[in-house]
């Protein structure tokens, strides 16, 4: 990248200190994607509102960071990234003060709203200031530290979201990050600077916004969000709600295309993911964003479920797969110098399926380290994936165009996460209901076998002091909660069949992406 359009970095400033600071920034944005999602039943309580009603502070947040991220390219460019991630920063922070404040319903949607619109800038502006903070040998250890801040706070953000809540109170979900962010703030101001050039280069900018295409992109992610955030609970196309969006979405996307093929600066150049190597790249971020969020929402869920765990304990189960992320991503750092991206995230993507496949296996008898294990296997995977893919996805991109192609590949990890959410979410409570139906058929009380087990059951709740007519009534309700942990076992078997088989398919993508030179970090940075 010549003088004239290097981005603002940190002059002399140690960039491994850069790297912390936007990487504890990034991690606070990425926390409250998942932070809120344990606390809706605080909040519904403290507000007197249904449970329904409240998690639209988790839709609201995701639509406004979705809204955010395609308008941060243009942003970063014409404001400078340094000022833009400052205004960024201070307007989360703010407004996450202000939620942990809120009066009412209205009020903490309307500041959940401005947390995502100040988030949705933050993620992609550090990649940014990352890829040319670091020189290029060392590229891919500063995007190993931006990663583990990515992939560990979803992880971090259920239990500590559910601890706050227990011990203290909902509201310090969001005034925690208070003092994190005005500490961050600080920290930014003080270490990032823009050289003269770059300023210079930033006045000189003719670039006009593409309002339109801003709005038919964000009316489309928007509306999009909204779904698959809202689709199971609506029961999908049978409310005239989730078909009026629908519609909305489909028309924005339909006109979505031709105009941003057609502009000259279109606010998301849809050429980009047009090219092999970025589409690629594109498409497996967006299996990497499911997995990490269905996994991490729904591994604590079961655990609770079905094994008695406490919201603590169900956190602790991803802890230590947390511990082997943050180790692997500085390996991972070090072997993206090393080995060629394509065979790195061809890897990650097969011991992510194994540990997909391990959950498949899912019994009444499992202990702690069985979830555990298979959540270090993912541990393990995920770096494998993230490191690399940052790196060849910026491969090839132009100079001007590396805030657009950070901007993509995380609207790209949010929307894989919701998707991978949302899908998860119809698996379960589909096959579900399939697998209880089918169990059910083979419950006959005239069955030779019914009645033993009816027998059986009832001379242990006699011994256990209940009466006969007591005992019988017992027998027969146990023998329908089994059903139905079987049923649901089975449900959270199909869905993680449903990640492993969205894991294998990011090989063949992976395969597909150019070799690259080794050493030398992404061409973008040249």
């Amino acid at each position: 990248m010549t003088s004239a359009t290097k981005p603002a970095a940190g002059g002399g400033t140690n960039p491994w200190l850069i790297a912390v600071v936007v990487a504890l920034a990034a991690f606070m944005e990425v926390l409250d994607t998942t932070i809120a999602n344990v606390a809706l039943p605080y909040v519904a309580g403290g507000l007197g509102v249904s449970e329904d009603e409240a998690s639209w502070v988790v839709t609201t947040y995701l639509v406004s960071n979705a809204v955010a991220l395609t308008a941060s390219s243009f942003l970063a460019q014409r404001l400078g990234r340094r000022t833009f991630f400052l205004i960024c920063l201070a307007l989360f922070t703010a407004s996450s003060v202000l939620c942990g404040f809120a009066w009412s319903l209205q009020s903490l949607l309307l500041f959940r709203i401005l947390q995502g619109l100040g988030g949705g800038g933050m993620v992609p502006v550090a990649q940014s200031i990352l890829a040319d903070t670091f020189p290029a040998e060392k590229r891919g250890q500063g995007f190993a530290l931006f990663g583990m801040a990515v992939v560990v706070a979803p992880v971090v953000g259920p239990t500590l979201g559910g601890w706050l809540s227990d011990n203290i109170s909902w509201h310090w979900c969001f005034l925690i990050n208070g003092p994190v962010g005005l500490l961050a703030m600080v920290l930014i101001a003080l270490l990032l600077s823009e050289s003269p050039a770059a300023a210079a280069a930033r006045r000189r900018l003719n670039k006009r916004f593409d309002l339109i295409g801003f709005v038919l992109v964000a009316t489309f992610l928007g509306a999009l969000e909204i779904m698959l955030d809202r689709g199971l609970e609506d029961v999908w196309f049978g409310s005239t709600f989730i078909v009026k969006v629908a519609i909305v979405c489909f028309a924005a996307f339909v006109a979505m295309i031709p105009w941003e093929l057609s502009r000259r600066d279109p606010v998301v150049d849809m050429r980009m993911l047009a090219t092999p190597q970025f589409g690629a790249c594109f498409l497996v971020m967006l299996a990497t964003g499911a997995i990490l969020l269905a996994t991490t929402q729904f591994l604590p869920l079961l655990v609770q479920q079905q094994f008695g765990y406490t919201a603590t304990w169900a956190g602790l189960v991803l802890s230590p797969g947390g511990v082997v992320t943050m180790v692997m991503m500085f390996v991972v750092g070090r072997l993206s110098g090393m080995v060629q991206p394509k065979y790195l995230i061809a890897a990650g993507a097969v011991i992510s399926a194994l540990s997909m496949y391990d959950l498949t296996n899912v019994y009444g008898d499992l202990d702690f380290w069985f979830f555990a294990h298979s959540r270090m296997l993912l541990g393990v995977g995920l770096p494998l994936i993230f490191i690399p893919i940052i790196a060849a996805s910026y491969d090839g991109i132009p100079p001007g165009k590396t805030d657009q192609a950070s901007a993509l590949i995380n609207v790209a990890r949010n929307t894989g996460g919701s998707i991978g959410v949302s899908l998860v979410s119809n698996v379960l409570a589909h096959r579900e209901q399939f697998h209880q139906s089918r169990l059910v058929e083979n419950v006959i009380p005239s069955s030779p076998q019914y009645q033993e087990t009816v027998q059986q059951v009832t001379k242990f709740f006699i011994a256990q002091g209940s009466s006969l007519v007591q005992a019988q009534q017992q027998a027969t309700k146990w023998i329908g909660q089994q059903l139905a942990t079987q049923a649901s076992f089975l449900a959270y078997m199909d869905a993680f069949w449903v990640l492993m088989l969205i894991s294998l398919a990011a090989v063949p993508l992976a395969l597909s992406l150019r070799k690259s030179k080794l050493g030398q970090g992404p061409q973008a940075a040249h």
